[in-house]
């Protein structure tokens, strides 16, 4: 095997040489030779990983040092030589261009650019034959010559590249490839630095009249020739199958149609940003030949392309009206007919791309119509609008989803435009649209099946199931939105449609498909054609009924009509518990017209009644069960009956009132059989009851019947063995039998009922605290003994009923949180028993949502809901644990003054709530956080933040801080150590488990602490910037500062007491270096000046201050790859810095040490900062000027950290008048190139 030489004797050779050696011709043979065989080891398969790294040495060394790069560069680009080896000498002559430029003598850089133009000229292989690879480093050559040298000293350029494009194709489709690669460097990614690109754009601008019409030419010509030679006929009719006319002509036909192609896709990196005039200039030339060019099928997807982005085009209203042509009728017909032909050759890549793409431009079109027209706009409606909406229409009608769903947009612009939404064509359409609809939102398509024409077409959009799931989703939603749009056009036409389906799924047999349920024999999956239906039918009925009763006045709803449909779903049964949970969503979709016929009531409370206790198994097959393990469809139902009850409460309380005995009997017969339902279930109708007891309106009465409803929860709870049990540990864990080792983890469950037992009584509490209120009215609430009186402020105080009950059980509820807590010490989870030992963990789902993994599709309904005991006491301590919590969050917006003011209360919270944290994992931390912490500080009054909230959250900072630093140091050594770890592999893995928690702990501090703090005044702040990459001047820090954010009063409270303002700060600063770009940028923004702001006027020791100012600078070196945060970071860096600097010399100290600052720079900044009689710079500016000196601190993404910079030079300025003094410096420029021409042609 070939070895490449060694690099060492090679990079002698080039070492010490100076630029102007010219070495003679064998010298450039030998190193070319040596060239090749290096190159060839590199990209040889067999070549050992030594070798290879040798070769791959000596070529960049060559690059990088050698003299004679360019006749190198040349000569290895010869004709003659491989594709490869080509392709290496022009990359060598790229790296020079890019590297090398600012240094090269002007005769050097004239003979590079001769070579290149005859490369381009006749040093390629014909247009068929050549590499795209070849093609497209030539071309990045040429634009990266011309990004340094044009207009300024290349004058002549575009015309040269004319010249070029008239010897053929070949040359042709490179000028091509050169202009886009230009368009897109100096607008699209704007690689080059502002002055640069703003003569190159500004230049182009200029030309762009040519530009344009070269391209046209070209496009023209080739298409015309193309045509004729595969025999298309010439009249300007859609293309039939061309004939074949002449073997010969094959290769020459095919070489226009490869210009075609090339300037399309040139077009395409135009039309975006050039004046609109361009595009419409000449009639609309170039829109006519873009429609024409529709039915080639060679070129029909770029010219659908370039069509998509001129309808797309953004501006001033009047410049886009002549796109209105294209709603003309020679445009729709190619439109339409393009359309047609495509779709009826069935489902091939190329034509589904390109019916995307004209689905794309129809829906553009249709958002152009609904901007130009309007009621003070002379456009009119098209002629044509009756037959575009037709083809939307099929569109909206094609078999494939994502076409479905691309148009619904557009529908919702229509039926919401002021202007069209009262045309008669489009009113028309209305029924259609929803006729169409009732089709698309059956779930059919999925990728692995093969039960629908759907299915064929989701195999090209979608990798799995779970992939097409997500997206139909979301899609069903759009589609929800727009029908409810279209049914307050007409709302009448949604109803009568709604009922048709809803009356024939109602009598339509049941097919449950091949797959069957695991719930039973016979019952429907979610795949079954009859709950796919169902579902769809569902959804539609929910969503043009609830518009239906927004829309009409009260006198015209068809109140008979939906009450017959009442009747239909309440007399219908089903043991299917997918189809019954369908059921009782028409139910509520329907119960809004029982409010004009209230004797329909209770037949609705008994349907719903009924399905609450909802079984598919026999309950003899588990006599030995505590509770048979129902699947997760028939738990869907009966939760579905409850919420139905709670919302039924919630929004009609007055229609249900009248029947409150019948409902209190109903739950209360339910509730004396302790095993037919859940605590859940049992708990959501007693908050039913109380949300209406609310209705009575009677302090008296509401709290005598919450006293009465309560007894057996504080009978149970209040029992000497439950206190026992509550408030000890390991009595506890033996009470809710996590002590023992079981032989058959499904079956049985000894200790079940004392967990439910528990479980109730917290449910209750929780249900009872979060509904029962006092009326909102005050007058209501004064007339029914709710008001005590009022605040200082004015504001009234109202007592709620449910408070004596809750308080008396408040005491034993402070034991459990202990007891919990306490179960985390290492002791007491040693005493779990050996079935046991996981109880405390998380729950598979939870980790599962928390590392962003998809549940399976059939797992959502089938599976059964808890599968063994283990997981059934997991979701036990996991719900309880949450439920108390949600007791303690919701207790101050309930019980007000009389929570705040029970006696000792901060310290009884201190020694229950927030005892043991440091064996409390992250994952219950943080459901503590948000759903205790964040609610009771917002809502305490306050007068009792000296009392209750800074005694509560002084100790709680502090450790929350600790707690922190400690976990995100562990993360930081874990990555600076050796990451040969096979475990970062698996996104279950541990660690990346635990990173992601802490994570997400970190966003609930911060947000707390925000919250707590803070208080916004205007907007939330976005701080988005674009970033200019390779540029020499300074990017812009476009951030505007926060919205003036405020402490609030509970801010000010707490940063008054030492320690916790200084654990404020310092969490403050030090998270902005943590690895979490989220909250760093939330901080930025939000909390940390506000807090520093607050401390300013107070002697700061020059230790914080410093401190303080290099937390930003480490955060700016962690996040500083992030626009968004770096730029949030450096305002912030900033706004420290000129508050600061002035008092604490020390923060100079600070910059000095970033790394390659300019120190007279920072002198000048300084001087200014430091001279308040020197005149202001505007704010920009000195912001600018301060980035530009912090920039060796910001960090860089990992692909940019180690790439060598691209410095482009600006040339004399184009468009500003030069100073007369500074005259003699530009002519006198390096090398004695200055304004003369460097290119002559």
């Amino acid at each position: 095997m070939r070895r490449a030489p060694p690099p060492p004797h090679a990079g002698g050779r080039w070492r010490g040489a100076g630029a102007a050696i010219i070495m003679s011709a064998e010298q450039v043979s030998g190193l070319c030779e040596q060239l090749v065989k290096a190159v060839t080891v590199i990209m040889d398969p067999a070549s050992t990983q030594r070798y290879r790294l040798e070769a791959l040495k000596f070529c960049e060394e060559f690059k990088e040092k050698c003299p004679i790069c360019v006749p190198c560069g040349l000569k290895l680009a010869e004709k003659t030589q491989t594709a490869i080896v080509r392709h290496f000498g022009l990359q060598i002559l790229e790296h020079v261009v890019k590297f090398r430029w600012n240094n090269m003598p002007r005769l050097e850089k004239v003979y590079l650019k001769n070579n290149v133009m005859g490369l381009i000229s006749n040093g390629t292989q014909s247009i068929l034959e050549e590499e795209s690879h070849i093609k497209d480093v030539l071309s990045r050559i040429v634009v990266e010559m011309i990004k340094r040298e044009w207009p300024q000293h290349w004058p002549d350029m575009l015309k040269e590249l004319d010249t070029l494009s008239k010897q053929g194709e070949t040359q042709t489709e490179l000028v091509m490839f050169i202009l886009l690669r230009l368009a897109e460097d100096v607008v699209t990614f704007q690689t080059l630095p502002t002055q640069r690109r703003r003569d190159i754009q500004q230049t182009l601008t200029q030309n762009m009249e040519k530009i344009f019409s070269f391209l046209l030419t070209a496009l023209q010509q080739n298409v015309n020739k193309y045509r004729r030679m595969v025999g298309a006929p010439q009249e300007q009719e859609a293309l039939t199958t061309p004939q074949k006319t002449d073997l010969a002509q094959e290769p020459k036909a095919q070489a226009n149609c490869r210009v075609g192609i090339a300037a399309l896709n040139t077009l395409a990196g135009y039309i975006d940003w050039v004046a609109l005039s361009h595009i419409t200039a000449d009639n609309c030339k170039l829109l006519e030949m873009l429609c024409l060019l529709l039915n080639e099928p060679e070129l029909q997807i770029g010219a659908a392309e370039c069509l998509l982005i001129a309808v797309s085009r953004k501006g001033k209203l009047e410049d886009r009206k002549p796109l209105m042509v294209l709603f003309g009728d020679v445009a729709m017909h190619y439109i339409l007919s393009a359309a047609q032909t495509a779709d009826g050759e069935g489902l091939v890549e190329k034509h589904y791309v390109f019916l995307k793409r004209l689905c794309q431009v129809l829906c553009a079109l249709g958002s152009q119509l609904c901007a130009l027209l309007g009621s003070d706009s002379d456009v009119e409606t098209p002629a044509n609008f009756g037959k575009y909406l037709d083809s939307f229409l099929a569109f909206t009608t094609h078999p494939s989803q994502f076409l479905r769903s691309s148009t619904q947009i557009t529908w919702g612009a229509l039926f919401r435009h002021e202007v069209l939404s009262r045309d008669p064509l489009l009113l028309a359409m209305i029924p259609k649209y929803l006729r169409a609809s009732m089709t698309n939102l059956v779930k059919v398509g999925f990728p692995s099946k093969a039960d629908s024409p759907s299915c064929e077409y989701s195999r090209f959009d979608f990798d799995s199931d779970e992939d097409f799931n997500a997206f139909f989703n979301s899609f069903r939603a759009q589609q929800g939105e727009v029908m409810r749009m279209a049914c307050r056009l007409d709302p009448r036409t949604g109803f009568q449609m709604a009922g048709e389906w809803l009356k024939y799924q109602l009598t339509a047999p049941v097919d449950t498909g091949p797959m069957n349920s695991k719930t039973g024999e016979g019952l429907c999956s979610i795949f079954s054609p009859s709950f796919v239906q169902w579902d769809a039918m569902t959804f539609f009925s929910e969503s043009v009924i609830s518009q239906m009763f927004r829309t009409l006045d009260k006198d015209e709803i068809p109140v008979n009509d939906g009450i017959d449909l009442l009747q239909l779903v309440l007399n219908f049964e089903t043991k299917d518990p997918l189809i019954l949970s369908c059921v009782l969503t028409n139910v509520s979709a329907l119960f809004p017209f029982v409010t004009y016929r209230p004797e329909y009531l209770p037949q609705v409370l008994s349907k719903l009644f009924a399905s609450v206790t909802f079984e598919v198994v026999e309950e003899s097959k588990f006599v030995m069960s505590v509770q048979a393990p129902r699947t997760r469809a028939v738990k869907n139902v009966r939760r579905h009956a409850c919420s139905s009850i709670i919302k039924m409460c919630r929004d009609y309380p007055q229609l249900v009132l009248p029947n409150f005995e019948m409902l209190y009997n109903h739950v209360k017969q339910l509730l004396s059989n302790e095993l037919l339902l859940t605590q859940m279930e049992k708990c959501a109708l007693m908050e039913a009851l109380v949300l209406i007891s609310n209705q009575f309106k009677d302090y008296e009465r509401q709290k005598a019947f919450l006293e009465e409803l309560m007894a057996p929860v504080a009978g149970l709870w209040l029992s000497a063995e439950m206190q026992r049990v509550l408030s000890d540990p390991e009595a506890f864990i033996s009470y809710v039998g996590a002590d023992n080792k079981i032989a058959d983890p499904v079956l049985e469950d000894p200790s079940g009922l004392n967990r439910s037992r528990i479980s109730f009584c917290v449910y209750t509490i929780l249900g009872v605290v979060k509904r029962a209120r006092w009326p909102a009215a005050m007058e209501e609430a004064k007339a029914g003994g709710f008001l005590v009186g009022f605040m200082p402020s004015g504001t009234p105080i109202y007592r709620n009923p449910c408070t004596e009950q809750v308080l008396k059980l408040f005491d034993n509820l402070l034991a459990l949180i202990r007891t919990h807590n306490n179960l985390y010490m290492p002791e007491m989870v040693a005493k779990l028993g050996e079935t046991f030992a996981k109880a405390l963990d998380m729950l598979e789902v939870e980790k599962n949502a928390i590392l962003g993994l998809p549940q399976p599709l059939l797992e959502l309904y089938d599976s059964p809901v808890y599968k063994t005991v283990l997981e059934r006491m997991q979701g036990f301590f996991c719900t309880l644990y949450d439920n108390c919590f949600h007791i303690l969050g919701n207790a101050g917006p309930s019980m007000q003054q009389d929570f705040y003011t029970v006696e000792g209360l901060a310290a009884q919270l201190l020694s229950s709530a927030f005892i043991n944290l440091n064996n409390i994992p992250d994952y219950r931390l943080r459901p503590m956080l948000r759903v205790f912490v964040k609610p009771l500080v917002l809502s305490c009054p306050p007068e009792y933040y000296e009392t209750l909230v800074c005694p509560m959250l002084g100790p709680l900072f502090t450790y929350l801080h600790m707690r922190l630093s400690q976990k995100w140091q562990v993360i930081n050594q874990r990555s600076m150590l050796c990451e040969d770890d096979a475990a970062d592999d698996n996104p279950e893995s541990q660690e990346m488990l635990e990173e992601q928690l802490v994570r997400l702990l970190t966003r609930e501090v911060m947000d707390l602490i925000t919250v707590c703090c803070v208080s916004k005044k205007g907007a939330e702040h976005n701080s988005t910037v674009a970033v200019d990459g390779d540029d020499d001047e300074a990017m812009a820090t476009e951030v505007a500062p926060p919205a003036s954010a405020e402490l609030t009063e509970l801010g000010k409270c707490l940063t008054q007491q030492e320690d916790v303002c200084t654990a404020l700060l310092v969490t403050a600063y030090t998270s902005l270096s943590w690895k979490d770009t989220l909250s760093c940028q939330r901080t930025t923004t939000q909390l940390c000046w506000p807090l520093l702001k607050q401390v300013l006027s107070g002697n700061l020791l020059p230790d914080a201050v410093s401190w303080f100012f290099t937390g930003v600078l480490k955060g700016l070196q962690t996040h500083g790859q992030h626009d968004g945060c770096m730029a949030a970071l450096v305002h912030l860096a900033f706004q420290i810095y000129e508050a600061l600097r002035p008092r604490y010399a020390e923060l100079k100290a600070v910059m000095e040490q970033i790394p390659d600052i300019q120190k007279d720079s920072l002198e000048q900044f300084d001087s200014k900062l430091l001279n308040p009689a020197l005149q202001k710079v505007a704010d920009k500016r000195r912001k600018d000027h301060f980035k530009r000196l912090i920039t060796g601190c910001i960090g860089k993404p990992l692909g940019e950290q180690f790439r060598k910079d691209v410095h482009i030079r600006n040339l004399p300025s184009l468009f500003k008048k030069v100073k007369p003094s500074l005259e003699t410096d530009v002519l006198d420029n390096e090398d004695g190139e200055g304004l003369n021409t460097l290119f002559e042609p």
